[in-house]
């Protein structure tokens, strides 16, 4: 390994240079058990940087594998890779070559820590998850969110008793997590006129700004709880309400009672008795 090579792969270069970065850091050789074992022991007993150094280049690799698992985020890889490095420098400060345990296994949780750190931070403006238990609910809940949209009463369900939580906490963290991010400002190539920012909205003289903002909020809890109200109901029931009533699309009664092949009355009754829960469940 080469100084040069070893140089350029402590640092993560721009997004342009990403693909020479990983080309850089896989050709770097990887330790045997017995030479991470020397190498551990001599920073532990005299503090040696230069077998730090090693141990970190040698295992630059794996952070790169690991970050590439939090793509998804719409985070720059760079950046992932970047907190990762970090969380790999903690974990060699911290490695006991006398435990038995090689250091990518031991490093690995310090490695995922620090990206977890930086996509809850960087993900949202406003943080999705600020307690431990939150956090690990957000991760969590990505990996076993299988489509997109509504979670089903028995998906809910399923997944609440998978990561031992209840099921407000898990349509809390959905709703979170299904909430965006809007631009304050339009996009300086956006020439559309008819475009929305709230730039162009900061001053309103016809409006009472209070009266807007407490029925904003309003109709916002109304939002969140008539979200959770439908998820209380069973599967038939949240497809006719939707489809009846929440899609661009509205189907009929016949077309439901076609789908469901029973009569129309029947989907009616179906559709009175769940309006009635929604209506018990938003007092």
């Amino acid at each position: 390994m080469n100084e040069a090579t070893q140089s350029f792969a402590l640092t993560v270069p721009a997004t342009g240079s990403l693909d020479s970065y990983v080309q850089a850091v896989s050709s770097i050789g990887m330790l045997t058990a017995d030479e991470e074992k020397q190498l551990g022991e001599k920073l532990q007993s005299s503090g040696d940087l230069e077998a730090a150094r090693k141990l970190v280049m040698s295992h630059l690799r794996f952070v790169v594998h690991i970050a590439k698992s939090y793509s998804g985020y719409g985070l720059p890889q760079a950046d992932l890779i970047q907190e990762g490095n970090i969380g790999l420098m903690k974990a060699v400060k911290r490695f006991d070559p006398t435990v038995g345990v090689r250091l990518v296994s031991f490093a690995v949780h310090w490695i995922k820590a620090e990206i977890h750190e930086y996509v809850l931070k960087n993900w949202r403006i406003v943080k999705v998850a600020t307690t431990k238990a939150q956090r690990k609910l957000f991760f969590n809940l990505r990996k076993s969110k299988k489509r997109l949209g509504w979670f089903s009463h028995e998906e809910v369900q399923k997944v609440a008793e998978e990561l031992g939580v209840s099921t407000r906490e898990v349509l809390q963290m959905e709703a979170r997590m299904s909430s965006q991010d809007q631009s304050f400002d339009l996009p300086t190539d956006d020439e559309d006129s008819s475009s929305f920012s709230p730039a162009q909205y900061l001053e309103d003289n016809a409006s009472d700004l209070e009266s807007n903002v407490i029925a904003s909020d309003w109709e916002a809890a109304a939002g969140k709880k008539l979200y959770a109200a439908i998820k209380t109901l069973d599967h038939r029931s949240q497809h006719i309400i939707e489809t009846r009533w929440l899609s661009d699309d509205k189907k009929t009664l016949q077309d439901l009672a076609n789908e469901y092949q029973v009569s129309a009355e029947r989907v009616r009754q179906i559709e009175k008795n769940a309006i009635k829960k929604l209506q018990a469940a938003m007092q």
